[in-house]
């Protein structure tokens, strides 16, 4: 759905975006992940065509970004990092106002926005003004207003900066929710929790370069770190334990830290080895490095510093 080589954009002698090359399957939520200034929102307005790229070649939705501009924009919709919700109109006249901005048929749009309010959950505040809204209640109308034209393709810049836990998680619900209808969806973000949560593939950006790109687990199977943890029930059994599996054990706490990829063939391994000595984990749990440990290990900061 989203094709993109060698993108290059550069404001005098700093170049926020050196040469990106992406590719984003149809039906699919990516994340594009990274600090501040590391060009996530440059790449969105180079996609969405408010910025024209120095060099690199784009496809949205099969329509070219520089010879088919109003193709790309006509299958498109984007929540920017800022509401554009009018505080002055209630909910409903703002989603009336983006219908009629597209020229919906009357009787089409009414029933376009009263779908939207109840499926975001803002019938019951629907005839207030918005600037009487909650910070979470103004985001999902502002996503709403972007889904007015039913768009294929959904770009999210930083959609949940600023919002609560509570709010925060329903944004997700809405986003989860969209990819399951098959729209695609190009999120980016500086929460690696979000990236993890909801992306089906993730790039990291660094100095406006991609440093990586996969699935969240491919992303931290790379790293170093992951570890089985068992606690035994007494000293033979850890001594037993550690002839088998090996790994770092900790006498005081009856504990054995095996190195494993967090997968399942290698827990299946190290409970069989187990198994074949009568010994019986008291506890056991499985740690895996997280997406800020990749971030950490392949930039030397993590995801939510801001570089110099």
């Amino acid at each position: 759905m989203i094709t993109v080589t060698g993108l290059r954009k550069a404001y005098r002698d700093h170049q926020v975006v050196d040469g990106v090359d992406l590719e984003v399957a149809a039906g699919s939520v990516q994340a594009l992940l990274g600090p501040n200034g590391a060009g996530k929102t440059t790449i969105v307005e180079i996609l969405t065509t408010y910025l024209r790229p120095d060099a690199g070649t784009a496809r949205v939705a099969g329509h070219d970004l520089l010879s088919d501009g109003a193709g790309v924009r006509g299958a498109i919709g984007v929540t920017g990092q800022f509401s554009a919700v009018d505080p002055l109109l209630t909910g409903a006249e703002n989603l009336q106002l983006m219908a009629d901005l597209f020229h919906l048929p009357r009787a089409a749009g009414r029933a376009r926005v009263a779908g939207l309010l109840e499926r975001f959950d803002l019938t019951g505040v629907a005839g207030r003004a918005t600037s009487t809204w909650s910070g979470g209640e103004r985001r999902k109308l502002d996503l709403a207003m972007t889904l007015i034209a039913d768009p294929r393709v959904i770009f999210l810049d930083e959609p949940t900066t600023g919002l609560d836990p509570r709010s925060r998680r329903a944004m997700w619900d809405v986003v989860r929710s969209l990819a399951a209808d098959g729209v695609t969806v190009f999120l980016t973000t500086q929460y690696l929790e979000e990236a993890d949560q909801l992306a089906d593939r993730v790039a990291l950006l660094d100095g406006g370069r991609i440093v990586a790109e996969g699935t969240p687990a491919e992303l931290k199977q790379r790293i170093p770190g992951g570890h089985i943890r068992l606690v035994l029930a007494d000293a033979r059994d850890l001594d037993e334990a550690e002839r088998a599996v090996g790994g770092v054990r900790d006498d005081a706490g009856l504990a054995l830290q095996v190195p494993a990829d967090g997968g399942v063939r290698a827990l299946r391994t190290v409970l069989d080895l187990l198994d074949r000595l009568g010994v019986e984990p008291a506890e056991l749990s499985v740690h895996t490095p997280d997406l800020d440990d990749v971030f950490l290990a392949l930039t030397g900061r993590t995801g939510t510093e801001v570089p110099r």
